[in-house]
């Protein structure tokens, strides 16, 4: 009677498995928990952030940090009309950086944004010496934080502080020479293991 039993048993759990199936039901052995839905796509904003935007003021990008890569948003820089070019540029760069300082704004932070580069730091024209196109900041350079670094290189070269081909010439507030950084792909995609490279400029 016992050995009936127990032969019983395997065709009693095939037919159970049987039945569900042909009810749409696919039976498993390991429980699933898919946990709940997301609320919003990490580095994805629903629509445009107006509250970033002066109504009046020259529309320019800057990039902060979401998911350890360098993601561009939108922002507003004034610049009085009527500006000369080569003061135009320190304006722009100085709003730049007056941006990247910012804390993002609330949907920006649910989203993952965050920036590294902190309040305070002023941007002046060319030396004597330096090449025209030079922006020295009050923090040298090689004194910035990776992340810092990579996010100012990343918006001053594709913005009007530029000559909008990719890189930007940086010095600091000391005696050292300005150098030319630039903002590649790695440097966008891994800001903390990617330092922008930069290289000598000459100098008069």
């Amino acid at each position: 009677m016992k050995v009936r039993r127990l032969l019983t048993l395997p065709v009693l759990a095939a037919s159970l498995a049987a039945l569900l199936t042909g009810c749409g039901i696919r039976a498993t052995e390991v429980p699933t928990d898919f946990g709940a839905a997301p609320s919003r796509v990490p580095c994805s904003l629903s629509e445009p952030d107006l509250s970033t935007q002066s109504p009046r003021g020259v529309p320019v990008q800057v990039f902060l940090l979401c998911r350890s890569s360098l993601v561009a948003v939108d922002r507003s820089v004034r610049v009085p009309d009527g500006t000369p070019d080569a003061r135009r540029r320190v304006i722009v760069a100085q709003g730049l950086l007056d941006e990247l300082a910012e804390t993002p704004s609330p949907s920006e932070k649910d989203a993952g944004y965050a920036t590294y580069v902190r309040g305070g730091m002023s941007v002046t024209g060319p030396r004597r010496t330096d090449p025209e196109d030079t922006l020295r900041l009050s923090t040298a350079p090689d004194r910035l934080t990776r992340y810092a670094l990579a996010q100012i290189v990343c918006t001053f070269s594709d913005s009007a502080a530029a000559e909008g081909d990719g890189s930007v010439i940086l010095g600091g507030p000391g005696p050292e020479p300005p150098r030319r950084y630039e903002c590649t792909d790695d440097v966008r995609a891994r800001p903390a293991e990617v330092r922008p490279p930069s290289s000598e400029v000459p100098t008069g």
